[in-house]
């Protein structure tokens, strides 16, 4: 094979690597990447006599979440959050939280001085996701406080970072539409729950009046938005939690333009 042959060869080898390489390069849109700074934050309490060893009757209060930098409004948002998710004091601040817990159980130790119960509580607020438009924050507690179950709850806190205040859901959907998305969702809930149109929901709900609703706890993502009931919000303790996901492609005709939502419509 000719020295001129082998060149022409290797150039369009080289051309051809050139041109993958560009496509795998090709920019995608970034909707993804956190573009407000955060670090998170913990608080622990701890009842002074806790022991080493398992039968030891103890409190302790762990409070984890982000603060964000330069974002007064989102971080006073946040806590708030937290503080009321167990119906706590909104003038409190986490850390009164935290210490207020501990309290409890000392003043409840005086009166059962020989039980060996364990009071948690634990709260946990995550950064789902994050872009230009939007942050989402996922808020998780468990609280055990001598009760007969332990109670857990999860909020979310969507953020308009932009207009700098948190979003409702009649903010995303014409007039209309509102009723509409209840109609669509219930459909999605009685197919997930196994149940016929003509099903009544008294028996094994507690939706008010019997008729199915929305929850206004819910969180945006790239593909749809998350419903979610929590314990003994709609169903009995031992039937759990309840999520339930409405997918863009059936609601898209009842959103309003140019909201937080629009970026993920195509």
């Amino acid at each position: 094979m000719s020295k001129s042959r082998l060149l022409i060869i290797a150039a369009a080898a080289l051309f051809l690597s050139a041109c993958f390489n560009n496509s795998a390069k090709k920019p995608v849109a970034n909707i993804t990447t956190d573009t407000l700074k955060y670090a998170y934050q913990v608080v622990n309490e701890q009842a002074a006599n806790c022991g080493n060893k398992p039968d030891t009757a103890c409190a302790t209060a762990k409070i984890k979440y982000p603060e964000f930098t330069n974002q007064d409004a989102l971080n006073d948002t946040l806590k708030l959050s937290i503080i009321k998710l167990f119906d706590g004091d909104p003038d409190n601040s986490l850390q009164t939280m935290a210490k207020n817990f501990i309290t409890s159980f000392e003043a409840w130790k005086k009166v059962k001085k020989t039980a060996k119960q364990v009071f948690k509580l634990n709260l946990s607020a995550k950064v789902l996701r994050q872009d230009s438009s939007l942050a989402v924050v996922q808020i998780d507690g468990s609280s055990f406080a001598g009760n007969k179950h332990p109670i857990a709850l999860t909020k979310f806190t969507n953020w308009n970072t932009r207009a700098q205040k948190p979003i409702i859901l009649d903010s995303l959907f014409t007039n209309p539409g509102k009723q509409q998305l209840t109609a669509i969702a219930e459909k999605i809930f009685r197919k997930q729950e196994n149940l016929k149109d003509t099903s009544s929901l008294a028996r094994d709900y507690f939706f008010k009046g019997n008729q199915f609703s929305l929850t206004h706890n819910f969180a945006i993502t790239p593909i749809g938005i998350r419903f979610f009931y929590n314990l003994y919000e709609i169903k009995p303790y031992n039937a759990g939690t309840t999520d339930l996901f409405i997918p863009y492609s059936s609601i898209k005709q009842l959103l309003r333009p140019n909201t937080v939502i629009s970026q993920y419509i195509k």
